[in-house]
C-alpha cells in the first residue's frame, strides 16, 4: 500500500473556527490528490468546510461534548488513512460522514452503551403509525367521508417575529428531541442541514423510501407540537 505525507491534524478546532459551507473551487479530483501528497493547506480548506456540522451530528450520538470531539479528531484521522481506499464512487462529502457515523457507533459499543441509530438500516424506526390523528377526520359514514374535520392550521397570518421568536424555535427544537432517534437524525439533517435526500441516503445507508417516511413522520410530530403550542397561545 502506498503511504502519503500526513496532514497535521493537531490544531484541528483551531482551523475549524470558521465553517466555510461551501464547496472549494477546485474539483473534487484535483482536492483528493492534493490531500494524498499531505497538502496541508488544502485539508485545513476541508476542515473549515465539515468540522463543525460533523461535531453538530457526532453530538446526536454522543451527548457528551468532549467525547464527541473525540470521535471527530478520529473521524478526520480516519478519513486521512482511508485516502488510498478512496475510489471516489461517492462525494468525499459523503466519505467523511460515513467515516462518522460508523467512528461514533463504534464509540457507543467500546463505552458498553446500546447504539439507537442500530435501526437505521432497511427497517423503519418505530411502529407503523397515522401521521395525523384519525379523529381530525370525518367519518365513513358522514356526508363528507375521511374528509378533514379539524383542517390544519393555517400559520401564514401569525406575525413572523413569533413564528422565528426564541420560544417558537425552542419548541420546535423540543419536539425533534423527544423524536425516535432515526426520525430526529433525518429531520435535523434535511430540514436544519439543509442536506439533500440522497447524501442522507448514502450517509446514513438507508432507501430513498425509508428515508421519505421517516422524515414525514418527524414533520408531522412537529408540526403538531407547533400546532399544540400556538393553539395555547391564542386561547391563554
Amino acid at each position: 500500500m502506498r503511504t502519503h505525507p500526513k496532514p497535521d491534524i493537531s490544531d484541528v478546532s483551531e482551523v475549524a473556527e470558521i465553517d466555510g459551507g461551501s464547496t472549494p473551487p477546485r474539483a473534487e479530483e484535483e482536492l483528493l490528490e492534493a490531500l494524498r501528497r499531505g497538502d496541508e493547506a488544502s485539508f485545513a480548506a476541508l476542515i473549515q468546510m465539515h468540522h463543525t456540522m460533523l461535531l453538530r451530528i457526532a453530538r446526536m450520538y454522543l451527548r457528551d461534548q468532549s467525547v464527541a470531539e473525540d470521535v471527530v479528531q478520529e473521524t478526520w484521522l480516519g478519513f486521512l488513512e482511508s485516502l488510498d481506499r478512496f475510489e471516489g464512487r461517492a462525494s468525499i462529502k459523503t466519505w467523511i460522514y460515513r467515516i462518522l457515523v460508523n467512528t461514533a457507533k463504534k464509540r457507543l459499543r467500546r463505552d458498553g452503551r446500546s447504539i439507537p441509530f442500530s435501526s437505521l438500516g432497511d427497517r423503519l424506526d418505530g411502529p407503523a403509525e397515522p401521521s395525523v390523528d384519525p379523529d381530525r377526520f370525518r367519518g365513513p359514514e358522514d356526508k363528507w367521508p375521511h374528509h378533514w374535520l379539524n383542517a390544519p392550521a393555517d400559520w401564514s397570518g401569525l406575525p413572523e417575529n413569533r413564528l422565528v421568536s426564541n420560544e417558537t424555535v425552542g419548541v420546535a427544537e423540543r419536539a425533534i428531541d423527544s423524536l425516535a432517534p432515526a426520525q430526529r437524525e433525518v429531520i435535523t439533517l434535511r430540514d436544519i442541514e439543509g442536506w439533500t435526500s440522497d447524501e442522507v441516503c448514502n450517509v446514513l445507508g438507508i432507501t430513498d423510501t425509508n428515508q421519505r417516511v421517516l422524515l414525514h413522520r418527524a414533520r408531522s410530530k412537529v408540526r403538531r407540537e407547533l400546532e399544540k403550542y400556538f393553539d395555547e397561545t391564542e386561547s391563554a
